[in-house]
């Protein structure tokens, strides 16, 4: 017992103290040369997560744009079709006046959800019959209908409207009230009548 507590007090000797000086001073020396290249590499390596993060972001944005213009070229196609659709089933139905028998119904026909045209409504009509009802419910958009051949003369038309003809085209629409449309049918009437007699 005695010799082991003389043994632990006697000092170490240099050439151990030496020994670990030098694999301290190594071991710190390592250490100090990663933590500088670290430092080094450091400022490229934020520059570089910095441009990537640009680009990202710069192409994030380009990509958004392309969506939402290609939404909006989606969007103005299904309308230009929608329209031409409705035109060309008005030319088919014989409506005299495309253009302003479209106005009164257009916005009346909605697309459903599987594409096709169809009216709005809690009763929704497919694009045929919705038109051909408009169609009846407004038959002053037809032509007129005046027999004629190949020897009978054109209608003599007065260069001046009589009194009392003070029916626009434009004010017919979808939804009138029923004394309007009457008075519009009356009108139109007389002037067929007026038509056939100067035959």
């Amino acid at each position: 017992m005695s010799e082991q507590l003389s043994n632990e007090n006697q000092p170490v000797s240099g050439r151990d103290v030496n020994q670990q000086d030098v694999k301290e001073i190594v071991r710190q020396a390592i250490h100090e040369f990663v933590q500088s290249e670290q430092q080094k590499a450091e400022p490229a390596y934020k520059a570089e997560l910095q441009d990537e993060r640009k680009r990202r972001e710069s192409l994030e944005s380009r990509l958004n744009m392309l969506v939402e213009e290609n939404k909006k070229a989606r969007a103005m196609a299904e309308e230009a079709d929608r329209n031409a659709q409705i035109r060309s089933e008005l030319q088919r139905l014989g409506i005299n006046k495309v253009d302003l028998a479209f106005k009164a119904v257009k916005d009346d026909i909605t697309r459903s959800e599987d594409g096709r045209l169809q009216s709005k409504g809690p009763e929704p009509k497919s694009l045929q019959d919705y038109l051909s009802g408009f169609v009846q419910d407004n038959p002053e958009l037809l032509p007129a209908r005046i027999s004629g051949g190949s020897g009978a003369k054109p209608p003599v038309r007065s260069a001046q409207p009589e009194a009392g003809a003070g029916i626009e085209l434009e004010k017919i629409k979808p939804g009138m009230k029923k004394e309007d449309l009457d008075q519009v049918r009356q009108e139109i009437a007389r002037i067929a009548q007026q038509a056939i007699r100067g035959l």
